[in-house]
């Protein structure tokens, strides 16, 4: 296990706008930094960084912590693996104990096929680098291609002995399940149908060089594994199959290598295989990514988005890859991105085209080559239209339909103004069509929410019903709120207590004193005999009483580096609520927050009164359901009144609350 040592230090170090920004492209806001959530499909950032906290959230998911949790809900490490990834960021020496049989039983099979892949990875590579055969054929083959010891290093890239079992028979010996290399798709495993006993077990990637596939933040999720045998029959390329850590229609190979190249750039070149990755890379273009193969998908152009909202598409130069490809440009507009096309010369692919160009003058091609897609489209398509008038009116149409892809009002007439003087035909011509296939897209749209009216309409009593039990958390919520930011604080305080003057009437008298903002809360809640109903409030408010008891201070730090994940998020979500507005630039529009701390004797006491006044309002109801439910022939009358005179004193309680807070009953 890693020491506490080991993760004070982590925690000392680690800057959550750093660890977050390798993720997400973080824009200045004030004191804070903001960006597109990664957790979620969305056009406007929803997505909250604070330095001086050193904690973030997501407002459109809900989620928020601080470093350790982003890299837990974002690459889903577990807990030690966070602290590993941080420790070797920011060069820290792990110091361990030594971990039993059992703590490693716990390791979830997750984690476990990411032990193996991790492995593999470095095995292929050991392989290629230091072995005879790794160097004869697989080292061969990548120098054979032009690339690089530095760049064959970068990319890890790897190699498979031409043997049936060389991988499995070594992971074994290194104590790796089997289970878990069947899993991740690095062994084939033959199993006998009636026994369910392994018959054989053998290599996948045998004889094949290997491009390992990471995830943004370097975890190996699988592999791409390419023969070097003239064989027909035997498939050119074979990846790993879908498994819980991978996915290939969510992953972008070279997308931890190029990320902060992408987020520099502001821009992302899309390419298709494993060597367009790497020879661009090599001569110079790094914010560069593949699709390895597949068609592009929403999740591939959002994995983009968080690191720039630009992509340009290279095409290689025969027209069937050139189609192959464009679909995925309308993909890429519906996202809400910027598009632009690079298509290079017959024969060329972006491998051949970087091998065969200085790093300059390949720079130079991509940017003096790079069309609007619309104007991509619309040269490639007219050329097949051959004057046809119905062949050109189809082109229209379908240039039209990528238009209406597009989110924004006005980059869409921009593109339709720009259509109408390519193709010489009207701008109304164009709008109407556009306007007809958006409107297309909301009946269909519709359709979807119109089924789903039935099921919310159903609940809708039960959420109203909600909002009535939900107030006792949003107090108790509050209470943990200002125990967290201003339980330090000496404030002066005022008591109402109430007396009988001369005339035999009741009034309000005014006492004030001196006390700690943590102290008041909890003599208040002693005296009354109140405990906390929500258990991670009930687990905060504990540690905060144990620290006022010690005569320690309240350290925010301590809770949002807390090592239970439910109390590190509650408190997260609590403080940056505090730091919403600046999404909405309120202070741009000339709204004014008001400060808290200005009225904090106020604010203490207010919500004090109110959880009293909840708690009281929830007695009388509990009273006057004893008394409506009791069968008065059953019922004795004593206890009755009893419970009468009961409602009464609490209403009258009730009422002197609410002129403490100034309020009409």
């Amino acid at each position: 296990m890693i020491t506490k040592n080991t993760i004070d230090k982590v925690f000392e170090t680690a800057q959550v706008e750093e660890v977050i920004g390798d993720f997400v492209n973080l824009k200045k806001a004030g004191a804070n930094y903001k960006g597109l959530s990664p957790f979620a499909d969305e056009k406007t950032p929803s997505f909250m960084v604070s330095p001086v906290k050193q904690i973030w959230k997501d407002f459109s998911t809900g989620k928020g912590g601080n470093a350790i949790t982003f890299l837990m809900e974002h690459e889903h490490y577990s807990y030690p693996e966070a602290i590993r990834y941080l420790a070797k960021k920011y060069n820290i020496e792990i110091e361990e104990t030594i971990q039993s049989d059992e703590q490693k039983q716990q390791s979830d099979e997750r984690e476990s096929m990411y032990l193996v892949s991790e492995f593999a990875k470095n095995y292929f590579h050991d392989i290629l680098l230091n072995s005879e055969k790794g160097k004869a054929i697989g080292l061969s083959y990548f120098k054979e291609r032009g690339f690089s010891d530095e760049i064959i290093k970068k990319f890890e890239l790897g190699y498979g002995l031409n043997d049936w079992s060389a991988f499995t028979d070594e992971a074994l010996l290194k104590k790796y399940e089997l289970e878990f290399l069947e899993k991740t798709g690095l062994t084939i495993v033959k199993k006998d149908d009636e026994t369910n006993s392994v018959q054989r077990k053998f290599d996948r990637f045998k004889g094949r060089v290997l491009f390992p596939i990471q995830s943004m933040s370097g975890r190996v999720l699988g592999f791409g594994g390419r023969t070097l045998l003239t064989d027909k029959k035997v498939a050119k390329y074979v990846n790993s199959p879908e498994s819980i850590i991978y996915h290939k229609s969510k992953i972008l190979y070279g997308i931890y290598q190029a990320k902060q190249s992408i987020a520099k750039e502001d821009n992302c070149y899309l390419v298709e295989g494993y060597t367009d990755v790497i020879s661009m890379f090599q001569s110079g273009v790094e914010n560069v990514v593949a699709s390895s193969g597949t068609a592009l998908t929403s999740d591939q152009i959002r994995l983009v988005n968080r690191l720039t909202p630009n992509i340009t598409v290279l095409f290689d130069g025969d027209a069937a890859g050139i189609r192959a490809s464009i679909r995925g440009i309308d993909l890429i507009l519906e996202q809400g991105m910027n598009v632009k096309v690079v298509a290079f010369p017959d024969g060329e692919d972006p491998d051949s085209f970087a091998k065969n160009k200085t790093q300059s003058e390949l720079k130079e091609y991509l940017k003096n080559n790079a069309q609007d897609f619309i104007q991509f489209k619309t040269s490639l398509l007219l050329k097949e239209t051959q004057n046809d008038p119905i062949k050109k009116a189809e082109l229209i149409r379908n240039i039209v339909i990528s238009i209406s892809k597009i989110p924004n009002n006005i980059q869409r007439e921009i593109y339709i103004q720009e259509c109408a003087r390519i193709m010489d035909i009207s701008e109304n011509v164009l709008f109407n069509e556009l306007s007809q296939n958006r409107k297309k897209e909301q009946r269909e749209a519709s359709k979807t929410s119109t089924s789903l009216s039935s099921t919310f309409t159903g609940i809708k009593k039960e959420t109203k019903q909600a909002e009535k039990v939900d107030e006792l958390f949003g107090i108790e919520k509050k209470l943990i709120e200002i125990l967290l930011l201003y339980g330090n604080n000496e404030v002066d305080f005022v008591d109402y207590t109430t007396v009988i003057d001369d005339d035999g009437k009741k009034i309000i008298e005014k006492e004030n004193y001196t006390s700690l903002v943590s102290n008041e809360i909890y003599i208040h809640l002693q005296d009354d005999e109140i405990e906390f109903t929500n258990p991670i409030f009930l687990k905060i408010y504990h540690e905060i009483i144990h620290k006022l008891n010690q005569n320690q201070n309240i350290s925010i730090d301590s809770f949002t580096n807390h090592q239970n994940m439910e109390i590190a998020t509650v408190v997260t979500n609590i403080l940056m609520d505090e730091e919403k507005h600046v999404l909405s630039d309120w202070e741009r529009k000339d709204i004014i927050v008001k400060s808290k701390d200005k009225h904090l004797p106020k604010l203490v006491t207010d919500v004090i009164y109110n959880l009293r006044r909840f708690l009281i309002e929830q007695k009388i109801k509990s009273l006057i359901n004893d008394l409506n439910s009791s069968n008065a022939a059953e019922i004795i009358m004593d206890n009755r009144d009893e419970n009468m005179e009961m409602v009464l004193n609490y209403t009258s309680l009730k009422q002197l609350l609410f002129e403490k807070l100034n309020r009409v009953l």
